[in-house]
């Protein structure tokens, strides 16, 4: 089977890693043919660096008609407009996280998508990473017995430095904790647990103006608004039965992360579900704690691999894991602790989405068979 094609719009900072795995380590499943930004110096300067042949205008990457992917690498405000462009001219499309910033905006690309026979993706794609997906396996074979509860933390430093090219994105609705940071965890969950029925929670917000501090910032000494919650409770029932805690902020500085499922035969911690690999613990009735190894590949940094799975699924017709459908509800969850704040009460969920089928052992990725 011949490669997918793919074309990136948007070349900043989380392009370097996507562009490095699609070139290298899935580079026999898809092909990057050429990458476009608004600043076309930077396009340039991503091409030249992974080899790409084409550096180019989003208008002229889209009309191409060779490229089936485009992977929409921009600001979260506009993930949904660009995703709509890239299915208006007939391509698949794999956006990175948040999905959209409304559920209207999600519904209107999963609605055009659907009409037009074309297929949506959406980071975050670490829970097809190797930690994850092992826990997945313990999970399936019952090494907890039935989960009934799970706690997710995320306690990450604020974008006081000013050194991110970018930053005031981190400030605003879509860089905020919830939508920048919880994706990785609700994903990890409906993965490992299934959909979530309904949510509560609570957003609060200490810091509503921060001072850039670092020196070597270009920014610093500047007064820029903090116009997000920074940090958020919630609450999560799932339809399996199971319930689920998570906190996120970004209110002070570090990075302390967390996520455990509580069965009731055993008690597992897992790996920091930002990122492919970790350890795995596993807390037994008796008082002994076991370390399990990773069973499944991609233990590295493999952002990219949701792609992967996409072009993989356009040559064979199966599902694709890291989906739309996935995004919409994580997005549906995120939404809905906002609104649970605001209004005092528990939010029911009207989206579904299937819980995603595990990869297979032995996994590789590296051709088309």
């Amino acid at each position: 089977m011949r490669k997918v094609k793919v074309g990136v719009i948007g070349t900043g900072q989380i392009s370097g890693i996507y562009l490095k795995n699609l070139t290298e380590t899935f580079d026999g499943i898809v092909e990057v043919k050429a990458v476009a930004d608004l600043v076309p110096e930077l396009a340039r300067s991503r091409a030249e660096q992974f080899g790409v042949p084409n550096a180019c205008t989003v208008e002229e990457l889209l009309a191409d008609p060779e490229i089936e992917i485009v992977l929409n690498l921009t600001a979260p405000a506009v993930h949904a407009s660009v995703d709509l462009q890239a299915l208006q001219a007939g391509k698949h499309v794999y956006s990175e996280k948040p999905f959209a910033l409304t559920r209207e905006d999600a519904d209107e690309v999963l609605q055009l998508a659907e009409a037009k026979g074309l297929l949506v993706g959406c980071a975050p794609d670490t829970f097809l990473g190797g930690g994850l997906q092992t826990c997945r396996k313990l999970i399936d074979e019952g090494w907890i017995g039935t989960p009934y509860s799970a706690n997710g933390t995320i306690i990450m430093g604020n974008a006081a430095n000013g050194m991110h090219p970018n930053f005031r994105n981190f400030l605003k609705l879509g860089g905020d904790p919830i939508m920048d940071m919880a994706p990785y965890y609700l994903t990890a969950l409906v993965f490992l647990l299934g959909p979530v029925r309904r949510v509560s929670g609570t957003a609060q917000q200490l810091i509503r103006e921060m001072t850039i501090q670092n020196p070597k910032s270009p920014s610093y000494g500047a007064k820029v608004p903090v116009e997000a919650p920074t940090n958020v409770s919630a609450v999560l029932d799932f339809h399996s039965g199971a319930t689920g805690s998570l906190q996120a902020a970004k209110e002070s500085f570090g990075y302390m992360p967390r996520l455990e499922i509580f069965g009731t035969e055993g008690n597992m911690t897992l790996p920091d579900p930002n990122f492919f690999g970790g350890s795995i613990l596993i807390q037994f009735p008796n008082g002994q704690t076991k370390e399990v190894p990773i069973a499944h590949g991609f233990n590295e940094d493999t952002r990219g691999i949701g792609v992967a799975d996409m072009a993989y699924a356009i040559r064979t017709g199966r599902p694709h894991r890291a989906s739309g459908r996935l995004a919409r509800h994580v997005l549906d969850i995120s939404l809905a602790i906002f609104e649970s704040s605001n209004e005092g009460r528990h939010i029911p969920l009207a989206s579904a989405a299937d819980r995603p089928e595990p990869l297979p052992l032995g996994l590789k990725y590296n051709r088309l068979d």
